[in-house]
């Protein structure tokens, strides 16, 4: 993997809220952000804070038993997955992924779950405990995402 484009170090679980509507902020129709880390590393708190930017007041449950949890906003629908439970990687097409990945925007748990079906495309974040905290890693092979997120580092 290629160095991080953006970092990203929560200390809190507010602090994790403000990065998923930072990155939110960002989104667009078409992205597929891929949430890596163990077990209560804040992904679910994560993409929760992202769906709430374009969703004020919606509930968002984490959608391990379903699997997938849908959003509509004004410019395109979030699907939510979360693989953990998956237990063949061809389920993810019972999903609705290959749709979901050109229809809207993607926010995948437990991506390593999809084997090599992840698109090359998509917007890998790393979470990973710190003495401090979480340290957030975002990693992208696209050159039109890394200046997007070049813009959240403050860099033209």
């Amino acid at each position: 993997m290629t160095d991080a484009v953006y970092q990203y170090l929560s200390k809190t679980e507010e602090e994790t809220k403000a990065l998923g509507q930072r990155i939110a902020k960002i989104a667009q129709k078409g992205d597929i952000f891929a949430l890596y880390g163990t077990l209560g590393m804040g992904k679910s708190v994560f993409s929760r804070a992202f769906i709430q930017s374009f969703l004020k007041d919606t509930d968002v449950p984490s959608p391990t038993f379903t699997l997938l949890q849908t959003y509509e906003t004004p410019n395109f629908d979030i699907y939510h997955f979360d693989l953990y439970r998956l237990k063949e990687t061809e389920e993810i097409f019972e999903l609705g992924m290959e749709e979901a990945m050109y229809q809207g925007v993607c926010l995948i748990e437990w991506p390593e779950n999809m084997g090599g079906y992840l698109p090359r495309r998509a917007i890998s974040i790393k979470i990973t405990p710190q003495a401090e905290g979480r340290l957030f890693e975002v990693f992208c092979t696209q050159e039109e995402d890394k200046k997007r997120f070049n813009q959240l580092n403050g860099k033209n």
